[in-house]
């Protein structure tokens, strides 16, 4: 199938227009994932200071840690 010139010029700057597009989208999933990133990070730390107050609880009351895994990695 051959492309007209007025066809052909419409399909160029469609692949311009596009790929920009494109460069965008791929920028903006890159600091969204980079903000999910840091969220995570945060709540690993927030639980990670829970689980020691809740073990440091458990231990002053004299009773076991129900969420301390038997393998003894503190992790539930």
């Amino acid at each position: 199938m051959t492309v007209s010139s007025d066809n052909k010029e419409f399909y160029e700057q469609t692949l311009t227009v596009t790929k920009k597009e494109i460069a965008q989208l791929d920028s903006e999933i890159e600091a969204e994932l980079a903000k999910v990133k840091d969220r995570l990070a945060e709540l690993q730390t927030t639980k990670k200071a829970t689980l020691q107050m809740y073990a440091a609880t458990c231990t002053r009351l004299g009773i076991p840690n129900d969420l301390v895994q038997d393998d003894d990695s503190g992790k539930v």
